[in-house]
């Protein structure tokens, strides 16, 4: 029961739908996971990391209600077991099963949480989770940008895919805690900032910096700001559906996971449209607001950078990352892991997947031939160094977590069974779930 760090990666299971519905863009394919998934479980440990964000493709193992071809999973999970290496599991990365439809379907939250708890049923050794990965920008890129899934570009069907993707990670939390009573769920949201071009886009920019915070502000059962109250109802959401969302969280189980990439800071024009702006404030500003917000531990779950003409461009955001992370700690936030994503090279983000091109893009600690990028060396050398400099699941995690081989231990199947009294105690239970 060792206090540790979390350095993580991750195997990316992005499975969006494009050109209507008609094209999977399946990056576990894309980058061969499924011919060499041993061999990326080989290189995750190679690289001395015990926490992988990983998960089975939706679209193959979710057949319909109540029907899952776990093969894949059975495989693929039972080896990370035997290597005692812990996944986070990203049950839904961007895309649904064809039967399902896209997230407009007002059914998709009940469904979802029957599939998590089927999952989690199926393989009680695991503790962490991501249920669904950016919610935000899941919905935005599927229905205000209309770039995938139902491809929308709505501030009516924005909403409307929020909330249901939103109240599916709620449910899901809820159906894999009475399972696993002490999972622990990492959220892993994009942190955005908008910073305003000129006077007259201070006003847009305002607003932009106020829908960042939405979807989190449901997951945590936190109020939003008066005009995003405006905004959602305007936009489809009933008074309902919202206090759903307030009485309805785990958020004592939760960490706040966020990811921050060169991309997610914007300019913002009068008009209230957007450029890239590039690192403006950074990852330490950024997540400072998010932390102020919300008060949980945080994790920095997504970060990564092309390998540029010089070969050392991404080892140098890796830098800057770990520096920023050490900043945020010593700033007195309760950061408990670190995250380069993802293992190997991805294929067409370099078009957020709209395109399905095959362009392979450098962001990997190794290529799509499975060779270390000399990101890859320095992630592997930073994990080395600073493995027992960062113990931090003591100081702000009550719950320990569990690796795999010690998921049948009597410890750990006593602290199962605390979680679970502390659950079902109803004296405690406005306490734990009480909105800051």
């Amino acid at each position: 029961m060792t206090p540790q760090f979390l350095f993580a990666t991750g195997i990316e299971n992005s499975n969006p739908t494009i050109a209507g519905g008609t094209v999977r863009v399946d990056e576990l394919a894309k980058c061969r996971h499924y011919e060499f998934w041993q061999k990326d479980f080989d290189l995750v440990q190679e690289l001395g990391i015990s926490f992988l964000r990983y998960g089975p493709p939706i679209h193959t193992t979710w057949l319909g209600p109540g029907r899952y071809d776990w093969t894949f999973a059975d495989a693929t999970f039972g080896d990370l077991r035997r290597r005692n290496i812990a996944p986070i599991v990203d049950l839904c990365h961007f895309g649904v099963p064809d039967w399902v439809g896209n997230f407009q379907n007002p059914d998709f939250p009940a469904l979802f949480a029957q599939y998590a708890r089927a999952f989690a049923l199926r393989f009680p050794w695991v503790q962490l989770y991501t249920p669904v990965n950016e919610m935000y920008i899941c919905a935005e890129f599927s229905a205000l940008y209309g770039w995938w899934n139902e491809q929308l570009q709505s501030d009516r069907g924005f909403v409307t895919a929020l909330k249901y993707i939103v109240k599916a990670n709620v449910l899901a939390m809820q159906a894999i805690a009475e399972v696993r009573p002490d999972a622990l769920f990492i959220q892993s949201e994009s942190s955005e900032y908008f910073h305003a071009e000129n006077p007259a886009a201070i006003r847009p920019a305002e607003l932009l910096n106020a829908k960042r915070f939405l979807s989190l502000d449901l997951n945590y059962g936190r109020r939003v700001d008066s005009e995003m109250y405006e905004y959602l109802l305007d936009n489809g959401m009933t008074r309902d559906e919202y206090h759903f969302f307030l009485g309805n969280h785990l958020r004592h189980q939760c960490i706040m996971g966020n990811d921050y990439y060169r991309t997610n800071e914007h300019r913002v024009r009068a008009d209230g449209s957007t450029t890239a702006s590039g690192e403006i404030f950074g990852y330490h500003v950024i997540t400072k607001q998010y932390h102020d917000r919300y008060r949980l531990p945080v994790m920095h779950t997504e970060t990564n950078l092309w390998q540029g003409p010089c070969g050392d461009e991404a080892v140098n955001w890796l830098w800057k990352e770990w520096a920023n992370v050490l900043r945020v700690r010593n700033d007195g936030v309760p950061i408990v892991g670190f995250t380069w994503y993802s293992l190997t090279d991805q294929v067409d983000w370099d078009t957020a997947l709209r395109e399905n091109n095959g362009t392979v893009n450098p962001l990997g600690l190794y290529d799509l031939n499975r060779n270390i990028r000399p990101v890859g060396v320095a992630y592997k050398q930073l994990i080395h160094d600073w493995r027992q400099v960062l113990p931090a699941q003591s100081v702000c995690l009550q719950v320990p977590i569990v690796l795999p081989l010690e998921s049948n231990q009597p410890w750990a199947r006593q602290k199962q069974d605390q979680a679970e009294q502390t659950r079902q105690d109803t004296t405690t239970a406005s306490a734990n779930t009480t909105a800051v």
